[in-house]
C-alpha cells in the first residue's frame, strides 16, 4: 500500500464522519430528509469504494473502484452546493465540506491518472 492510498483512505474516512454529522444536523435541526440522504450516500460511498480498491484483486479492479470513488466525490460536491443554495447549509458549513470534498476529488483524480499511466 502506498502513502497516497493511506492519505486518501484517512481523508475519505474523516470526510465520511463529517458527512454523517452533517446528515444528523440536517435531519434533526433542519428537518431535511431527501437531499441530505443523497449527500450521505455519496459522501460515505467514497471511502467504501476506496477500501474496496485497496483490497482489489487486480490493477484494473483498483482503477475501477477508484473511478467510482471519484464519481461519488463529484456527486457529493453537487449535493453540498445544492444544500448550500437552498439554505440548508450556511456558507461556512458548506464551504468547509466543499473544500474537503474537492481535495478528495483532486487526490482521486491523480491516483487514477498515475495508475492508468503505469498500466
Amino acid at each position: 500500500m502506498s502513502i497516497k492510498e493511506n492519505i486518501i483512505q484517512q481523508k475519505s474516512f474523516t470526510f465520511a464522519v463529517r458527512a454523517i454529522n452533517a446528515y444528523k444536523f440536517l435531519t434533526q435541526e433542519k428537518k431535511e430528509f431527501v437531499l441530505s440522504k443523497q449527500f450521505l450516500r455519496s459522501a460515505t460511498s467514497i471511502g467504501a469504494n476506496i477500501e474496496e480498491a485497496i483490497g482489489g484483486q487486480s490493477n484494473a479492479d483498483f482503477i475501477s473502484k477508484i473511478s467510482i470513488s471519484y464519481k461519488e466525490s463529484r456527486e457529493t460536491v453537487y449535493w453540498i452546493k445544492l444544500l448550500k443554495e437552498t439554505d440548508y447549509l450556511n456558507e461556512n458549513e458548506a464551504n468547509s465540506l466543499l473544500e474537503d470534498a474537492l481535495e478528495i476529488c483532486k487526490i482521486l483524480a491523480k491516483i487514477k491518472i498515475t495508475m492508468k499511466k503505469d498500466n
